[in-house]
């Protein structure tokens, strides 16, 4: 069966299974509310414009901050890999950094900018840079050294091997690690934006949680993981596909 037949199955039974319980009272609307709640919250989001300018300010902060975190997570990535006393001192902070959540960094952004639109960005920046440090590093570090050796034999060395021989081998890792800094940015920019003053998805849902909406709350979670979705399978897997089957490394 196809995937995609699978998938719309798969929802369908979920949002019928969803839909029943509402209806027998399986659960409190206050905890749950019915598919038809979710669904007019979302229409009269809409038609107000309010998720509209919430979408446009949060896709506004992401693409500052995922900008931002790949310039400095490929540079810092490149740095590591070429360096053996940078990887063993910034390798070691970061790779500790790596495992912070980002929604740690919030009592400190919030310290150092205030509660604006520097410390979000700040946050997503933190969310997406380390993930894209580390697979950079890594896709460098694992060049084949048969590669190296060829170019050398032939008289390439210094910047001229890193430009026409390791960066161009590790283009994969350079483009899962921007499908991974996508996700993390993501879901930082969710935690940042839940202690924001103006609009954007994070502060929607708190505003939300705050007077009891629950059925807003549940249709900007499932906006959230639709963006997820569908950014993630449709525009990031399809290049990290491309770029593997262009580098031999997927059937």
């Amino acid at each position: 069966m196809n995937p995609t037949i699978k998938r719309i199955i798969f929802f369908a039974a979920i949002i019928a299974f969803w839909y029943t319980g509402s209806k027998l009272e399986w659960w409190l609307p206050i905890i749950l509310p019915s598919p038809e709640k979710v669904l007019e919250a979302l229409v009269t989001g809409f038609q107000d414009k309010t998720l509209v300018y919430d979408l446009v300010a949060s896709f506004k902060r992401l693409a500052i901050g995922l900008g931002i975190s790949l310039v400095i997570g490929s540079a810092l990535g490149v740095l590591l890999a070429r360096s053996k006393s940078a990887d063993e001192t910034i390798g070691t902070v970061v790779l500790a950094l790596q495992s912070v959540p980002s929604i740690v960094w919030l009592p400190l952004a919030i310290m150092w900018f205030g509660m604006n639109e520097k410390a979000v960005i700040f946050v997503v920046v933190l969310g997406g840079t380390f993930v894209m440090t580390l697979n950079l590093r890594m896709g460098i570090k694992n060049v084949s050294p048969l590669y190296i050796k060829a170019a050398r034999t032939m008289g390439s060395t210094g910047w001229d091997l890193f430009r026409r021989v390791i960066f161009p081998a590790s283009i994969p890792y350079a483009v899962t690690g921007a499908r991974l800094a996508w996700a993390f940015a993501w879901r930082a920019l969710m935690a940042g934006e839940l202690l924001s003053t103006g609009p954007g998805l994070g502060y929607t849902l708190r505003y939300a949680s705050d007077f009891g909406n629950m059925a807003l709350v549940i249709g900007v979670m499932i906006i959230i993981g639709v963006i997820g979705t569908i950014v993630d399978q449709i525009i990031f897997q399809r290049i990290e596909k491309s770029v593997l089957q262009r580098w031999g490394l997927e059937s």
